[in-house]
């Protein structure tokens, strides 16, 4: 098993006037797994905790109780991030070369060759390296973010929320191209978010969140129509309300 993470606690401190503070729980022990070459669809609502858990993941927070294990291990994390907002994950001062030199060390930073590959890897050519971040259009920021995230070759990517900023034509761009680099590089992802749809075009397996929680898990996405939760089902409802692609659609609606 690549990630294993068990039984996490998170509350954050909220002022209570002159009765102190309260701890507002957030994460109510949680524990899941993700295996290689896998990806995992965590699905909830705004609030419902799932950030809060992908933070903890990345080692960004620490939880008040539980472990994350990576391959075995609480030290050494082989993973990379693409976040929902690519217009603040670029810093706009920099050039895409420097954008995708970031996470590297001196002597990669260096192998513009290199960067030139990660651009084609995302369907971009290397004349995009000379180019800032306003120059570009949202679908082509996010693919720079994505080529950013494989610069170190990770094992792992933790997607939040990743193609939710971006129109509906482009959402589905990207999808294929995250499920492309995944077979391609056997990625294991992470797929935070609060839309279904995308679940069902790139995930193996499904986690329905709820407050703090996890309240279904479906063990393969083309068993989603059998979901058991009120929840998980008011998802799926609303996804069968919509039209939505045939690829996703099969999945679904069986």
């Amino acid at each position: 098993m690549l990630l294993r993470v068990t039984d996490i606690h998170k509350g954050y401190a909220k002022s209570k006037g002159f009765f102190g503070k309260t701890i507002t729980p957030v994460l109510k022990g949680v524990s899941l797994e993700v295996d290689y070459g896998e990806c995992v669809g965590l699905i909830g609502e705004s609030g419902s905790g799932k950030s809060t858990l992908g933070k903890i993941i990345l080692g960004v927070e620490k939880p008040d109780a539980g472990t994350v294990v990576f391959g075995g291990n609480e030290g050494k994390k082989e993973l990379s991030v693409v976040f929902q907002d690519y217009t603040s994950s670029a810093n706009p001062r920099l050039r895409v070369k420097h954008v995708l030199s970031e996470p590297l060390k001196e002597r990669a930073k260096k192998q513009r060759a290199y960067l030139g590959h990660l651009l084609r890897e995302v369907g971009l050519d290397e004349s995009f390296l000379e180019r800032f971040p306003h120059q570009l259009s949202g679908g082509q920021l996010q693919r720079v973010c994505i080529a950013r995230a494989l610069a170190t070759k990770p094992k792992f990517i933790l997607l939040d929320e990743a193609v939710s900023s971006l129109d509906v034509s482009v959402q589905l761009q990207i999808l294929k191209l995250l499920k492309l680099l995944k077979e391609k590089y056997r990625l294991s992802y992470l797929f935070i978010t609060h839309d279904l749809m995308s679940v069902t075009y790139l995930c193996d397996r499904v986690i329905f969140f709820k407050e703090g929680n996890i309240v279904e898990t479906v063990s393969h996405v083309s068993a989603l129509h059998g979901v058991k939760d009120p929840y998980s089902r008011s998802l799926l409802n609303a996804v069968k309300a919509m039209e939505i692609p045939d690829m996703c659609r099969a999945k679904v609606c069986q």
